[in-house]
């Protein structure tokens, strides 16, 4: 039996406004299996960005539910949802999103400190956290003195900080180089390689494609296809436009 860490079924999201209802998520099903790793791709304007959000209990949906870790989202208020968020859900960002007065080390502590961790715990937790993502002799080092890589690498411990769930990144390569994006890609992979944990991965990036487990395509709203890397096919994996 599948192990989910996370579960959305049928999610609908409709914005009104004066010129008409808009609706970027047309009945959106997902799952995420621990110990594997998934890409979300698709072309800009496909709901992506929406999905994202709801899964990582940032946007409520219109309808459909969603479970994280076995817990629902239905009827949850926001600071339930934040509450859920923090326990259960770690986000790494295109734009790494560290604080620049901080060290790598900090930054990771105060992750932890969000998710309730004791200060008498949080140092030796945060250099786990580094030491996963092979960059504790960084960790005294400001932002400003680390390569986008390394940013991005402090960013994966920042999310790994207390052992959620559920990792969502969003495009994790975008802002890296070739080789940097293959070594993020590839942390990544170890990273949801964890029973405990599942990876969601949104990329427009096709060399990412070797590291996913599965791949789920969204368009227009609508899942449009799902594979396993041992049938992803290049036909079915055109590039989507940017």
């Amino acid at each position: 039996m599948t192990n989910y860490m996370l579960e959305a079924r049928d999610i609908t999201k409709v914005y009104h406004s004066e010129a008409g209802d808009i609706m970027p998520l047309k009945g959106v099903s997902v799952e995420l299996a621990a110990g594997e790793l998934t890409l979300l791709m698709g072309p800009s304007g496909s709901g992506k960005t929406t999905l994202l959000s709801i899964l990582g209990c940032i946007l409520s949906p219109t309808s459909g539910s969603l479970q994280i870790a076995g817990y629902s989202t239905n009827g949850l208020s926001a600071e339930g949802m934040a509450d859920l968020r923090r326990r259960h859900v770690g986000f790494v960002f295109q734009s790494y999103n560290l604080v620049p007065t901080l060290t790598a080390l900090e930054n990771v502590m105060l992750a932890l400190d969000l998710r309730g961790a004791s200060r008498a715990e949080a140092p030796d937790l945060a250099w786990e956290a580094l030491a996963a993502v092979r960059l504790s002799h960084r960790a005294n080092v400001m932002p400003s003195k680390l390569s986008g890589g390394e940013k991005q690498r402090v960013s994966i411990a920042r999310a790994l900080a207390g052992a959620p769930s559920v990792i969502l990144a969003d495009e994790p390569t975008a802002a890296l180089d070739s080789e940097n994006g293959q070594a993020v890609m590839a942390l990544l992979s170890e990273v949801a390689k964890d029973t405990r944990r599942a990876v969601l991965v949104v990329t427009h990036d096709h060399r990412t494609l070797k590291y996913g487990d599965r791949m789920i395509r969204i368009e227009d709203g609508r899942i449009a296809s799902r594979a396993r890397r041992r049938s992803m096919s290049d036909a079915m994996l055109a590039p989507a436009a940017a």
